[in-house]
């Protein structure tokens, strides 16, 4: 199974890339599964004039990506909070590959303040059943990120590991059980 997990922060550096790669590396021991990272502050796309239906769609130099949001079977959107919702960059691609039939998604926001990017993962919620994606009810809501992450990426505060544990497999599950 292919799993893209979608970093949607354009900031370098990014607090919610740490998280995203973190994850990464818990998905890739648990699992035998493809998981790739997407990071919007790797990666400019124009802003959506015409939806691809396939990778043969988009322009060559964005048709790597297209070749992997189209290969995947599960996403992971991870994203920042940007006064009250969530990343506009993180919108644009998947304003790009709308149609994504019952695909798994893992929600996980992080910030730096004491709610996490709450809000941005309710309006996440939103999104998926939009794409025709089906959310996985685990979310991983990460407040003061920047104290619970280092500039690597690695985990400071190993109290959390429970929460990204519980959120992997919560998600794996769902996305194994779509891909059959």
């Amino acid at each position: 199974m292919n799993i893209e997990i979608i970093a949607g922060s354009p900031r370098n550096p990014s607090l919610n890339a740490r998280v995203a790669h973190y994850v990464h590396q818990q998905l890739k021991k648990m699992s035998d599964h493809n998981i790739g990272i997407i990071e919007l502050n790797k990666v400019h796309f124009p802003f959506i004039q015409k939806v691809w239906s396939s990778p043969e769609q988009a322009t060559p130099e964005l048709k790597p990506i297209a070749e992997r949001m189209f290969a995947a079977n599960a996403f992971i959107i991870s994203s920042p909070e940007y006064n009250g919702a969530y990343s506009p960059a993180m919108k644009n691609l998947f304003d790009h590959f709308p149609k994504q039939n019952r695909k798994a998604f893992g929600v996980i926001t992080s910030s730096d303040g004491m709610m996490g990017g709450i809000r941005a993962s309710q309006q996440i919620l939103q999104l998926i059943p939009a794409l025709f994606g089906i959310a996985s009810p685990s979310m991983l809501i990460v407040p003061q990120a920047d104290k619970k992450f280092d500039m690597e990426g690695n985990l400071l505060a190993p109290e959390f590991q429970k929460n990204i544990d519980d959120f992997c497999n919560n998600f794996l599950w769902l996305a194994e059980k779509l891909h059959g």
